[in-house]
């Protein structure tokens, strides 16, 4: 096992950044491989693809909403992690996860059991239909069993990476993945399980990788261990985590909400088809912003440590480094989706009515995608900076009051009908990206006037 532990503190925050980003990059490629896999494998399920797909598309605000639960106190706690190491302060470093590890537990034993009760209600509201449902219902109960391996794989993981054991990090991912990948095919094609052989293929996998986690942070090499020998839990310590992680929690949270009232929508508008294109839509989406996501994670704790250390010239060069990269990087993949939609289209499934749709819709869809390295940026800066309401706020601002009045709005207007539920999407990047970057900007960085000043109010 190679522990190889990155020195945050080193003057060449570029090779720090990406000592992490990298292999959180290969993990979150993989991590992205648990979902992509199995709706690769049931878009080609002979004679209901388009169909199964379609059910699966509406599991998708599940996996999100238990996703945000793993970010609230993974990436909540996280950066105070890192900002208590760079001041030398190991014992509150180590509270603060135990009781993130606390905390993800329970909330996944109450998400397993309130997701089970009303699953069915649930999926109408999501945009079923009864030939959709089925399909829906069979990955959803499934994947709701493995809930609290989903929370303490998802949501650990990122203390390993905040003590700069990302090679460790990426592992954990690459395990879970490796063992979908095999399992997928055996259990969706020869045994015959279709969605529900993927549901299980997911659980199982990631059931194998809270055992990774949990295993390095109690017996590994780790600086910081999880030690429940006399432990209670702290509710000052717990609202600090809340507080911070709240904007992450917001942000995949409200992800499920639009997919919700785009799914609505679309089945008022286009039926179950265009719940397929969306499907399609939002993998293309997951492939081209994970980079994005892993170059910003991997910023972070680099950013976090620098700043609880005072060395805040270090801090602004690792986010003009962050920012430059995730503007080029946005910028060449939006170029690569407008010139060969139907190349990442084909991917998923190759049915040539939907790939028909398809085309339009991503071409709409992702108009001006570079836009979103600056939502990235600003949201990461707040993240790590532990300013919790500017994080918060942006969170909101961009999905909520941006994207899903919209989606329910531009399909009236003009007669845009399907096209204004996908063009939701490109406005709210122009917008929220724009006033995220330059309100942290101006409010944020502005006040670190001098390399030597360090502001430790929050």
């Amino acid at each position: 096992m190679n522990t190889r532990q990155v020195d945050f503190s080193g003057m060449d925050v570029r090779r720090s950044i990406l000592a992490v980003a990298s292999p959180m990059l290969a993990a979150q490629v993989l991590n992205l491989l648990y979902n992509i896999i199995d709706r690769i494998y049931i878009g080609k399920l002979p004679g209901e693809g388009a169909v199964a797909l379609a059910g699966l598309g509406l599991c998708f605000p599940v996996i999100t909403m238990v996703t945000a639960f793993a970010n609230l106190f993974g990436q909540g706690g996280a950066p105070l992690c890192s900002i208590a190491r760079g001041r030398q302060d190991l014992a509150g470093a180590q509270t603060i996860m135990n009781n993130a590890c606390f905390m993800l537990v329970c909330t996944g034993i109450v998400l397993t059991v309130l997701g089970i009760l009303f699953h069915r209600p649930l999926l109408y509201l999501f945009g079923a239909s009864d030939t959709t449902y089925p399909y829906a219902s069979g990955y959803m109960n499934i994947y709701l069993l493995g809930t609290v391996f989903v929370m303490l794989s998802l949501g650990m993981n990122p203390y390993i990476n905040s003590q700069g054991f990302a090679r460790i990090g990426m592992k954990t991912v690459i395990l879970g993945a490796v063992i979908n990948i095999i399992l997928d095919p055996i259990l969706i094609f020869a045994c015959g399980l279709g969605v529900r052989g993927a549901a299980i293929a997911t659980i199982i996998s990631q059931l194998c990788s809270a055992i990774w986690v949990l295993h390095f942070l109690t017996k590994g090499r780790a600086e910081l261990k999880l030690r429940f020998g006399g432990f209670s839990p702290d509710p000052a310590c717990i609202w600090g985590i809340t507080k911070l992680g709240i904007s992450t929690f917001v942000m995949s949270f409200t992800n499920g909400l639009v997919q919700i009232v785009c799914n609505s929508t679309l089945q008022t508008f286009g039926g179950d088809l265009y719940i397929s294109v969306m499907t399609v839509v939002n993998s293309v989406r997951e492939v081209a912003q994970t980079p994005v996501m892993a170059l910003s994670d991997g910023a972070s704790p680099v950013i976090s440590y620098n700043y609880g250390a005072g060395q805040i010239d270090l801090m602004k060069r690792a986010i003009r480094f962050m920012t430059l990269t995730c503007f080029g990087y946005t910028l060449g993949i939006w170029g690569l989706i407008s010139a060969f939609p139907e190349f990442f289209i084909r991917v998923f499934n190759q049915d040539p009515v939907l790939l028909a749709k398809t085309v339009p819709c991503l071409h709409i869809y992702f108009f001006g995608f570079f836009m979103m390295a600056f939502q990235y940026t600003g949201q990461c800066v707040f993240k790590s900076l532990n300013k919790s309401r500017q994080a918060v706020f942006f969170s909101l601002f961009r999905k909520v009051i941006i994207v899903a009045p919209l989606t329910l709005l531009l399909p009236h207007i003009g007669g845009l009908g399907i096209m204004g539920i996908f063009l939701a999407e490109p406005v709210s990047n122009f917008i929220g990206g724009l006033a995220c970057y330059i309100t942290m900007r101006r409010t944020v960085l502005s006040r670190f006037t001098r390399p030597e000043k360090h502001i430790t109010n929050t």
